[in-house]
């Protein structure tokens, strides 16, 4: 078992990824809170802002990326060991979902896994890009350690829902990265609440505001909430992220102003205003 010792990284000795300005990782304590959908459109809404943005889909065992971006083949070989990531919506994405048919299972050890996403980090023409967003597997296994010990990461955001038995596994992953010294950038409340697509009645059907409460009680900056909608669904489904494809949507406005104040956080450490909330009448 990988035991986590108290000593810090010194991320200013890590070696950077050339041309990339900020790197972020999207994380959970555990799956299935839609962290993978929050990072693809919180990368395309860094790219609707005007930012050179790109994704790495670190999940290795369940690779989300090249569905959530609607991509297909394989990423060209542009040296003898760079891959050109694929590009959509403005993203630059690099996925091991390229390289692997989609219902292959991925049995592969610790060490394998560094590997490939140590290949997907630093052998890749990202260009230049103001901020890579990296979309880590559930959990507070290897890639999380691998990312936290070899990226100068600018900090870490964590997905949960709002029912006490997602919080419990998120503050696992809080636990985490604070003792490898990567700062939590915020807390996104995923799933806060289910809006009816017939009467846009909202009911809060896994609890509400559990994170923004842990959020409080930690002093973490809370990044704001996503509902349940059957849109966020479909457009993920399709491979059309809904802030590309409808950025007039009350939903892509909530991603959009979460990822206005997370790049605002990243830039200056600071947080101007809070972020939006869903209302339950």
């Amino acid at each position: 078992m990988t035991q986590l010792s108290s000593q810090t990284v010194a991320h200013s000795k890590i070696a950077g990824i050339p041309g990339v300005a900020h790197i972020i990782a999207v994380a959970s304590g555990k799956g299935g809170v839609g962290k993978s959908t929050t990072s693809c459109n919180l990368a395309t809404a860094f790219a609707a802002m005007g930012l050179k943005a790109g994704i790495l889909d670190a999940d290795i065992y369940g690779p989300s990326q090249p569905k959530l971006f609607g991509l297909r083949g394989k990423p060209r070989l542009i040296g003898p060991r760079t891959l050109e990531p694929m590009e959509r919506y403005g993203v630059k994405v690099m996925s091991i979902g390229f390289m692997i048919e989609d219902d292959n299972a991925m049995i592969w050890r610790g060490p394998m896994v560094i590997a490939a996403i140590t290949q997907m980090l630093r052998e890749v023409a990202w260009g230049d890009l103001d901020i890579l967003v990296v979309d880590l597997p559930p959990g507070t296994g290897d890639a999380q350690l691998t990312m936290s010990q070899q990226t100068p990461l600018a900090g870490a955001v964590i997905v949960s829902t709002p029912q006490d038995i997602a919080l419990i596994d998120a503050r696992r992953g809080i636990e985490m990265f604070k003792k490898v010294s990567v700062p939590i950038l915020g807390l996104i409340e995923n799933m806060s609440a289910f809006c009816c697509p017939a009467c846009n009645h909202i009911t809060p059907i896994f609890g509400h505001g559990g994170a923004r409460i842990e959020a409080e009680r930690r002093g973490i900056p809370y990044l704001g909430e996503i509902p349940l909608h059957i849109e966020i669904r479909k457009t993920s489904d399709d491979g059309r992220p809904i802030v590309a494809t409808d950025p007039d949507s009350v939903y892509a406005r909530h991603y959009m102003d979460m990822t206005r104040r997370l790049w605002e956080i990243v830039v200056t450490g600071t947080a101007s205003k809070p972020a939006p909330r869903i209302v339950i009448e």
